[in-house]
């Protein structure tokens, strides 16, 4: 996790009945990017990182410009302890963001690379 940084959903009742909610609607025409990171995205606040991880490579495979999505594959590889993946990652979602001129998710992102390249060192 990273510092300063609250873990979201606290409330495992509410966020396992999203997941569930989420995962009923995969592979139906709902289906696809936007669904695959809200999944992702629940499973992270749940603290699953392995399924986290999982449902937000889906969310890019569906939109590979999705920068929301790198940028929270990132943070899940991050907090499960993978910083080369998770380096990876950041360095990508910041060329999509950058390309889209998503500039404040780019911002969002050199901010966690440049946290996981110091702690490297």
């Amino acid at each position: 996790m990273f510092p300063g940084k609250p873990c979201l959903g606290d409330d495992g009742g509410m966020n396992a009945g999203l997941i569930a909610g989420l995962r009923a609607q995969l592979g139906g025409p709902r289906d696809g990017a936007l669904l695959r990171y809200s999944l992702g995205n629940a499973l992270l606040a749940q603290g699953d990182l392995t399924a986290a991880i999982e449902a937000l490579r889906e969310a890019i495979e569906f939109d590979s410009r999705y920068s929301a999505a790198w940028k929270a594959l990132g943070r899940a590889q991050a907090q499960a302890g993978d910083a080369v993946a998770a380096i990876a990652s950041f360095e990508q979602g910041i060329a999509v963001a950058q390309a889209r001129g998503d500039v404040q998710a780019a911002k969002e992102m050199n901010v966690f690379l440049n946290r996981l390249r110091k702690a490297a060192q």
